[in-house]
């Protein structure tokens, strides 16, 4: 009979309901006092020793030991329940949705522990015919930033999503911008359409403001030149009866409300055609017959027809059905195209000093410079 092995080597001994080899081996107590004990099986003595083995070097090396059989759909879905906290929404929609569309649907079924190198090759090497090298990025940082959550909490021993390269992906849609003659026909189509979404297109094309930020745009942001005050106020306060008109793009619908950039955070002077569009929304929203026009000063200027804030979804649709009436195809054509189009196409009667400050997201020389107490706080 063999001798009873030495403290720290484990145990090994035949379980009889069980018909099998047990290995274990005491890694540490609990809180309470109770050992913490790791076990392995196998269908010979030999097999449940080796297993032992490995449990003893995992230890001595200080990797997580875990039996767990937690697969890679599992993980995935923990971390995007846990991980993405304090993220924005529109962060949480993506994941979750390239997690549904990409990853899940491929190897979550696998285990955590047996998946390898060539699993994740197999599948970045497929999904890099469909999807792009930017798309690709995101799939991958889920499985990887899924599989160091799972090291955190002991479910696998290492993260072999960080030994796999990405590969490059598709081509993308090529940038492109309306040329001059298509810019005046968008013009004109936008003059017809609904003034939401008219007015939206034609502050777009004239200024170069980004559609996150005219989505953010309130009232008290679109400003006049009181000539006899000598101070730049909201047009809630002082109404359109006015020679100079500006923007303040200081606000968007990212997370925390900042612009893309500090450099994003300016003023734009904005052409007579592009005040027109304001007024005649101003006009249609019926806020000319309003008694309290300063109460409105946090109001959105552009949004749906339930005066709720606009997605990016909902101006896509709009838009689209001004391009088709244009006479351009409208799935070729994206709203932030509209920042890269050929803009001299201020139309007269635009002063030449209105269509230089047109498009450029750059500083603006001749800027607006409000007083400090008629500038909201950003």
């Amino acid at each position: 009979m063999s001798g009873r092995r030495s403290p720290g080597d484990g145990g090994l001994y035949w379980d009889e309901k069980r018909g099998r080899w047990i290995a274990s081996l005491t890694v540490g107590y609990t809180a309470g006092g109770r050992r913490i004990v790791k076990k392995a099986s196998g269908k010979s003595k030999t097999e449940a020793k080796n297993k032992l083995k490995e449990i003893i070097r995992d230890y001595e090396d200080g990797l997580a030991l875990t039996s767990s059989n937690e697969t890679v759909a599992e993980a995935v879905r923990y971390w995007l329940e846990h991980g993405l906290k304090g993220r924005g929404d529109s962060t949480v929609i993506l994941y979750t949705g390239f997690a549904n569309n990409h990853v899940i649907p491929a190897i979550g079924a696998r285990k955590l522990k047996d998946l390898s190198v060539e699993d994740i090759d197999r599948w970045l090497a497929g999904k890099a015919r469909q999807l792009s090298t930017r798309s690709l990025k995101i799939i991958y940082s889920i499985l990887n930033r899924s599989m160091r959550n799972a090291i955190v909490r002991d479910k696998v021993k290492r993260n072999i999503v960080a030994l796999c390269e990405i590969p490059d992906g598709c081509e993308g849609r090529v940038s492109k911008a309306l040329n001059l003659n298509q810019a005046e026909t968008v013009l004109s189509s936008a003059e017809q359409a609904d003034a939401r979404i008219g007015g939206y297109i034609i502050l777009s094309l004239m200024t170069g403001a980004r559609t996150e930020e005219l989505r953010k745009l309130s009232w008290s942001h679109v400003v006049a030149f009181d000539a006899e005050r000598e101070v730049w106020l909201p047009v809630t306060e002082t109404g359109w009866n006015h020679t100079d008109y500006a923007v303040y793009v200081w606000r968007s619908v990212r997370q925390g409300g900042d612009t893309k950039t500090a450099k994003s955070r300016r003023t734009l002077k904005l052409p007579q055609h592009a005040v027109e569009a304001l007024r005649r929304l101003w006009e249609h929203e019926g806020l000319d017959k309003t008694d309290d026009c300063a109460g409105l000063g946090e109001r959105l200027v552009f949004t749906t027809k339930n005066g709720t804030a606009l997605s990016a979804g909902n101006v896509r649709r709009d838009f689209r059905k001004v391009i088709a009436k244009a006479g351009l195809t409208a799935a070729e054509w994206t709203p932030k195209e509209l920042r890269t189009a050929s803009c001299p196409c201020c139309r007269t009667p635009v002063s030449p000093s209105s269509r230089s400050h047109a498009w450029s997201a750059t500083a603006i020389r001749r800027s607006p410079r409000p007083s400090t107490a008629s500038r909201s706080t950003p």
